[in-house]
């Protein structure tokens, strides 16, 4: 768990980010969660950020 904020933009909208990691089968589930957010706008942006970092991570560690 930890903070997540943009300190030279908007250093009052502190998040919450929570990650959990499980055995699953042969690898790794992760469950992510964002919370506290400032509003939908903002939801949907690191919405779209968080996935396609994930997308990318998945992919890079089944390459490798």
């Amino acid at each position: 768990v930890f903070t997540w904020t943009w300190p030279r933009t908007t250093p009052e909208r502190e998040s919450l980010v929570s990650l959990d990691f499980r055995p699953a089968g042969g690898g790794t589930e992760l469950a992510f969660l964002h919370q506290q957010l400032f509003d939908e706008s903002v939801r949907d942006g690191h919405r779209r950020g968080w996935t396609e970092s994930l997308v990318k991570l998945e992919q890079y560690l089944l390459e490798g």
